[in-house]
């Protein structure tokens, strides 16, 4: 395997400038678009459910590995960079979108309105997917060429090994495509055939008003094992403080008389602990959230001040290549312009996106300067770190300010500042996606141009499927229910309600906000402890389960004495298990949602009850350690 250098100097790709392999093929085209819609819905399905999705990258790459090496016995790892490039694009619009946009149906729903047309959603998706691409390609040698060896773009290096290890045969994509079809079949069983229930529960005998629980689903222990030990126990410590501290806490103080309080309309000794979730545990942990969101952006302020002070003095430099050498050629710098300009207009005329002029203005504006701050940030700390979430909140704020200063306000206001959130979340995901995948060109010896005009296939793709997604999620579900929780973008609808002078429990939302100043002061991180108390402990709970796992080979590979090789091998084929658990799940809540939709009932009328759910999440956890602990590298 050829070994990845991190200097600018006397840098040579694996494959050299002047040799031309197979790239952009039918073969790499067709299926980077399917592995684009695959992994967009699956990922909106999982950051609907869980809040957070996984990078698509590696497992695109694995994916492709297997098909085009495995299957089609060709051999072009060029070909199988553009095919990960291509679909890792739908994965990181899902996420955008799906942290925002399901608020607006939310709202529809609120409001007794019609919920935003397809069109509507496809609009908006392609809008920020286009300007992140466009906005980063004047940056790429800037930031990508210019600053190898300073800028590591962890996840871009890592597909670019796990591409060059592809080179000695596609076995671990039998892995991925394994865990994909069981974890596809345990969702089916469960969710649709409704064998044994998918969520458990018993309350804390003698502890009144505690209770814990498990959505016994493979995507959860799949997350749990990729976010590893550490963040699945910040994620139940949260669920704890909720679960086991905030809400007996109410409960002993409802029993104590007929309290009525605010935002509940009974009181609270009727509520039981899902009500006092529902009615103010989710407001203390949309308070925690957005402080760690918001705080997390404060905290990049120094670095972001730096990046984009930096990526301007650069751009000049950085704009276009070296038309000359097949590695240097990016799109040109007219269709970059051009297109930017033309999105703009688009945003700032179609009534089907209702932003106006001052709404394109700040998406051009804010668009930029978090693209640019997105695509240096991910090369510094990764994409898990990227502060996107912050950067969307602050949008939010001062969008929605701006327009009730110029009387926008109400409902219209809040859904032109939504939208104007929407893309701008994706414009900071998708232009981090794109350096990574750049990055990862770069390393391998790939046309820049080839894989921007793949970036670009990879978004149309996916925003011409999302809509029809949370459409299907939403009328099968509803955004907000407990199937589907939708934590994000219930968090950002509260943001804009907050902004413009909605009737929010300011209280119970700064009580949230202390709780995240104290975890910040204990030096501990904000994010995942707020999203497990701002989320039922049922996500936590087999979230930690794959986290212990996880952890138990990272303590091994600590070891010194440990064989190292052998553990890592056992801890990438865990990972790609687990990213195949997730997108067969994923796959079939789709699915499930369509059945739901059209009335059409697979139940068979057996229920094994919560012993069958755990006999079966137990035998699930086996695979797991059955690919990962167990696993013998070949």
């Amino acid at each position: 395997m050829s070994e990845i250098k991190n200097s600018t100097q006397d840098f040579k790709p694996f494959i050299s400038a002047g040799k031309i392999l197979p790239e952009f093929t039918l073969t790499s085209l067709l299926l980077g678009i399917l592995l684009a819609i695959i992994f967009g819905a699956a990922n909106a399905y999982l950051g609907l459910k869980v809040g957070m999705t996984i990078s698509a990258s590696i497992p695109a790459a694995v994916i492709s590995m297997g098909v085009i090496r495995g299957v089609l016995r060709k051999e072009s790892i060029l070909e199988n960079n553009l095919v990960q490039t291509i679909g890792s694009a739908g994965e990181s619009l899902a996420a955008g979108a799906i942290f925002t946009l399901p608020a607006l149906y939310i709202w529809s729903e609120d409001w007794g309105k019609d919920a935003p047309s397809l069109i509507t959603i496809t609009v908006i998706a392609l809008c920020g997917g286009v300007l992140g691409i466009l906005f980063m390609i004047p940056l790429r040698k800037a930031l990508i060429v210019n600053e190898h060896g300073v800028l590591p773009y962890p996840e871009g290096t890592a597909c670019a090994e796990v591409l060059l290890a592809g080179e000695e045969g596609g076995q671990k994509a039998k892995t991925t495509f394994i865990g994909l079809g069981i974890g596809a079949l345990y969702k089916l069983i469960a969710d649709g055939l409704k064998l044994f229930p998918s969520e458990i529960e018993t309350e804390i005998t003698g502890y009144k008003g505690a209770a814990v629980g498990a959505d016994v689903l493979p995507a959860l222990l799949g997350v749990g094992f990729i976010i590893g030990s550490k963040i699945s126990a910040y994620m139940l410590a949260g669920a704890v403080i909720g679960w086991f501290g905030l809400i007996p806490l109410i409960d002993y103080i409802g029993s104590m008389g007929t309290v009525i309080m605010y935002p509940a309309d009974v009181p609270i000794s009727e509520l039981g602990y899902w009500g006092i979730w529902d009615n103010y545990i989710r407001y203390v942990g949309a308070g925690a959230v957005a402080f760690g969101g918001i705080f997390s952006l404060i905290k990049s302020l120094p670095l972001i001040g730096r990046t984009f002070k930096d990526a301007l003095r650069d751009y000049k430099g950085g704009v276009g290549g070296d038309k000359s050498v097949r590695t240097d050629r990016d799109l040109p710098m007219l269709f970059v312009i051009v297109g930017s300009l033309v999105v703009v207009l688009i945003m700032a005329m179609l009534p089907i996106v209702p932003v106006g002029l001052i709404g394109a203005l700040v998406i051009a504006v804010f668009g930029f300067f978090f693209a640019t701050v997105s695509s240096r940030i991910v090369g510094l700390v990764g994409s898990s770190s990227n502060p996107v979430s912050g950067m969307t909140i602050a949008t939010l704020i001062i969008t929605a300010a701006i327009f009730k200063a110029t009387g926008n306000d109400g409902q219209t206001g809040m859904i032109a500042t939504l939208m104007v959130g929407a893309i701008i979340c994706i414009i900071a995901a998708i232009a981090g996606d794109t350096s990574q995948d750049l990055k990862t060109g770069f390393l391998l010896g790939a046309t820049p141009k080839k894989q921007q005009y793949g970036e670009l296939i990879g978004i149309f793709a996916a925003a011409l499927t999302i809509g029809g997604v949370l459409f299907l999620l939403n009328k099968a579900w509803g955004f907000g229910s407990t199937e589907i929780p939708a934590p994000q973008a219930t968090l950002m609808r509260l943001v804009v309600e907050g902004v413009m002078g909605g009737d929010l429990p300011w209280a119970l939302i700064f009580t949230g906000v202390g709780i995240g100043i104290a975890i910040e002061l204990l030096g501990l991180p904000v994010l995942p402890i707020a999203i497990g108390l701002y989320l039922p402990i049922h996500l936590s709970t087999p979230i930690m389960v794959g986290g212990l796992i996880r952890g138990f080979l990272d303590k091994k590979l600590s070891n010194k004495d440990a064989k190292q090789e052998q553990i890592k091998s056992k801890i990438d084929s865990g990972l790609l298990y687990s990213s195949g658990l997730i997108a067969g799940e994923g796959l079939i809540g789709i699915l499930l949602a369509l059945f739901a939709v059209a009335n059409f009932n697979i139940n068979l009328g057996l229920d094994l009850g919560q012993i069958g759910a755990l006999a079966f999440f137990a035998l699930l956890t086996y695979t797991l350690l059955w690919k990962s602990v167990l696993h013998k590298s070949k």
